[in-house]
């Protein structure tokens, strides 16, 4: 067996999709071609190429395919969109795949999109689960428990979305240089991700997929920060879908209060607290998530 076959980091089938409106999605698929179907929504920003590991995705008989939205990797740029078109785009790609109905995995900022998903199109979802997601920061407290530089970012996405372009693009933009970018965009993670961080090939895939996220630019990037900092378009509380909340007690990044208040706002939703984890428990309690969305 070649190493590239034993690689849990390892990117097996992507390509551009085509949508209703003539733009393209771009996607990766992991795992298992006629396995069960698991769409994940990757956080902000990122892209197709971060994915937790392969080998156990593989294992457990799942078709996990990662969707980027618009503005990331090769997906188009959509002007004007707002949270609740994603689920328009996640059925066209349901229906390039030929699925009826599938899961749902957002982790940070994917995870709005998966309740979005959740409020929208509940007939399509099997089972839906949110890892260390972003919770509507106009709930008290939500905001100022974001570390420094989110919470600028939060504010001026709600005050002055017209400077959000330019910003990023001098502080937080992988392009200029992706080492840097990624030492600051990490520095806040606490003990539980830096075990994963100091894997070689995940941080590899980490860099790279940082670069592939703002290939075309630091827009997409930009919208993303400002739909998340504004309200979402939709009721919280009108999602009938149950929804596995999943969250590190340990995350820096979005930190647990934004758990609790999506766990009470969404009256079916059920939250795992796990005590020693942080906000990459996506990648460490892979199989644990991906069985729970199975059983469901």
């Amino acid at each position: 067996m070649s190493s590239a076959a034993i690689d849990p980091w390892s990117t097996m089938r992507q390509g551009k999709l085509p949508l209703r409106d003539g733009r393209v999605l771009g996607y990766a698929e992991y795992g298992d071609p006629t396995g069960v179907p698991v769409l994940q929504f990757h956080g902000t920003p990122s892209s197709r190429l971060l994915h937790p590991d392969d080998t156990i995705t593989t294992s457990l008989g799942v078709h996990h395919i990662i969707l980027e939205r618009p503005g990331f990797g090769l997906s188009d740029f959509q002007p004007g969109r707002s949270m609740l078109d994603w689920p328009h785009d996640v059925q066209d790609a349901a229906a390039h795949f030929g699925l009826d109905r599938f899961a749902l995995v957002g982790a940070s900022g994917g995870g709005p999109y998966v309740a979005a998903c959740a409020y929208k199109i509940p007939h399509r979802l099997t089972a839906a689960a949110i890892c260390g997601g972003m919770a509507p920061i106009e709930e008290p407290g939500v905001l100022a428990s974001l570390p420094p530089v989110r919470r600028v970012g939060a504010k001026l996405g709600r005050r002055a979305p017209w400077l959000l372009r330019p910003l990023l693009w001098l502080t937080q933009n992988p392009q200029r240089n992706p080492d840097r970018f990624l030492a600051r965009y990490t520095s806040h993670n606490l003990a539980p991700d830096r075990t994963l961080l100091s894997d070689p090939g995940f941080l590899a895939m980490l860099r790279a997929n940082y670069l592939e996220a703002t290939r075309q630019g630091i827009g997409g990037f930009a919208w993303e920060v400002r739909l998340v900092s504004n309200p979402w378009g939709f009721d919280l509380e009108q999602i009938a879908l149950p929804v596995h909340l999943w969250h590190g007690e340990k995350d820096s990044s979005t930190p647990l209060i934004m758990a609790e208040y999506m766990a009470r706002a969404m009256p079916h939703s059920r939250l795992t607290v796990l005590p020693d984890e942080g906000h990459l428990l996506l990648f460490t309690r892979w199989e644990e998530i991906l069985r729970s969305l199975l059983d469901a």
